[in-house]
């Protein structure tokens, strides 16, 4: 009996080709239709997602979102410190006001000048308060506290006499003793004294 005949090597080629050549095929073909739906049905899925704004002290509403509840005011500190006992004649008394989350947990809590209320008196004159003459822009300012977190920030008036509407040419105070009395979120503070040169 003759050998079986071997067949050209061109045929074992071509059989390997069609055996591996179409899986591949249907493996391009899979990538393709994934791939080409997301990306020609909308091309920035991706920075959809990245610019969600993140939780960060100066914002309102989107923190509030994330779970944090706002400040009690049983669970604050609130304090107005003068930087000096009293200040010379033309020196802008200077202050250090302090917030401080006495609870455990993290709260919200807003530090703007629409919120925050800061009075200067003389025994029965109202001299001076923040809420007089607002600069816009200053109006919110929106903090995390940290469970036992603190936030401190300087003051300082510029000796004026203020009047509800910002009306001009007030007569300037005049030498003495001063108090500046502090509110927020229903928290108040000690009354800082000090004396005007």
């Amino acid at each position: 009996m003759s050998e079986s005949r071997r067949l050209p090597a061109r045929v074992y080629w071509v059989r390997r080709l069609i055996v591996l050549g179409i899986p591949l095929l249907l493996v391009v073909l899979v990538v393709w239709l994934v791939a080409g739906r997301g990306s020609g049905e909308d091309p920035t899925p991706a920075a959809q997602t990245t610019t969600t704004p993140a939780a960060t002290p100066s914002t309102s509403p989107t923190t509030s979102d994330a779970g944090v509840a706002s400040c009690a005011a049983a669970g604050l500190v609130v304090a107005m410190t003068p930087d000096a006992v009293s200040f010379a004649a033309g020196v802008s008394p200077t202050f250090t006001v302090s917030i401080t989350n006495t609870g455990t947990d993290p709260c919200l809590v807003d530090a703007g000048e629409a919120q925050r209320e800061i009075v200067i008196t003389s025994g029965d004159d109202r001299v001076w308060s923040n809420r007089d003459c607002i600069v816009p822009g200053t109006e919110a300012r929106t903090l995390l506290l940290p469970g036992g977190g603190n936030d401190t920030t300087p003051f300082a008036w510029n000796r004026v006499r203020s009047a509800e509407g910002c009306p001009t040419g007030l007569p300037a105070p005049g030498a003495g003793t001063y108090s500046a009395q502090l509110t927020l979120a229903g928290a108040s503070a000690p009354p800082a004294v000090f004396g005007l040169g």
